[in-house]
């Protein structure tokens, strides 16, 4: 599957309700779903060692899962598609990478 395939495919099953902008329900849901793998990874560290087993990658892959439909859902929103959000992401990375700034800080390197 490809990410335009992903992104038609999950706004079929969008349902949630629009407060003042369209962006603000699934921006809240992408932070809360985000905030779940961190903690079910905090978990791994604190119950197991550090040591990621099937079971922990399945529930990681669902966690993931969700938040994929959140980012699909905000950029849908906001118009944009994954594929082109991939693209410059990619492009942004390379050009860091071409740059020697791949590390460091700031959006502008």
């Amino acid at each position: 599957m490809n990410f335009t395939d992903y992104q038609s495919k999950a706004r079929a099953t969008a349902k949630y309700p629009v407060i003042t902008h369209g962006v603000i329900y699934p921006a809240l849901g992408l932070v809360n779903e985000a905030g779940e793998v961190a903690g079910k990874i905090k978990k791994i560290f604190r119950d197991k060692e550090g040591v990621i087993g099937e079971v922990d990658k399945d529930a990681l892959k669902a966690e993931l899962g969700d938040v994929l439909w959140y980012i699909a859902q905000v950029a849908t929103e906001l118009g944009l598609s994954l594929d082109d959000i991939a693209e410059y992401n990619i492009a942004k990375l390379l050009d860091r990478l071409e740059q020697g700034k791949i590390q460091g800080d700031g959006d502008n390197r």
